[in-house]
């Protein structure tokens, strides 16, 4: 609710001005269809809201998990629905967290400040402050990135920096992609970034 009051806020500003600037002039011409003005607004909104994902693909909203064994649990503090539109989504203003599992069940955790539930690309687009705190002890850290759950891939073209607490490795970057097991991780440049290992710092 904060954002639409800040953008009616923008709006109104915008028509003031315009008005100053020509008050001589009126407009009785009434705008329709793709003139109009749109405002969005969720079709729904949930507070504690939680998806499980498991291997039979299939996606539970309640408590009730069967027996499959789980890929990913994804849970939020408040979700707006916008399922409705041409271009389904649901957002989370405040943040999501995401838990991912390996065939171990070993869990790898992503959170981030902000998300977007693409239903009909099956794209989740995390914003803000994104952390992937994986299961062996490897960090990722960057400001966007994208899950793939058809092709269960995980990609950003921002900055990262990827820390390893085990062998000491530390690397900036530009870019990075890597399965949901996190087994496969390619950097894509890493030319001003640095590696340190054991205490001792070499060109990345």
């Amino acid at each position: 609710m904060i954002k639409n009051k800040v953008f009616t806020f923008k709006s109104i500003a915008v028509v003031y001005t315009m008005a100053m600037l020509f008050f001589a002039c009126s407009d009785d011409y009434e705008r329709v269809g793709e003139e109009a003005k749109k405002n969005l607004y969720p079709q729904g909104v949930a507070e504690n809201y939680k998806l499980v994902y498991t291997e039979a693909k299939e996606v539970l909203s309640s408590e009730e998990v069967s027996s499959s064994h789980k890929i990913a649990v994804l849970t939020g503090e408040i979700s707006e629905d916008f399922e409705n539109l041409s271009f389904p989504h649901r957002t989370f203003p405040k943040g999501i967290r995401v838990e991912f599992f390996d065939k171990d069940g070993n869990k790898s955790v992503i959170l981030s400040d902000y998300a977007i539930i693409y239903s009909g690309t099956s794209v989740i687009d995390l914003q803000g402050n994104v952390v992937i705190e994986m299961q062996d002890g490897k960090r990722l850290e960057t400001t966007q990135l994208y899950y793939d759950q058809h092709n269960e891939w995980i990609f950003t073209q921002e900055k990262f920096k990827f820390s390893d607490e085990k062998d000491g490795t530390l690397i900036h970057g530009m870019g990075m992609d890597f399965n949901r097991d996190f087994t496969i991780l390619n950097a894509h440049k890493t030319g001003d970034g640095y590696k340190i290992i054991k205490d001792k710092e070499i060109d990345g």
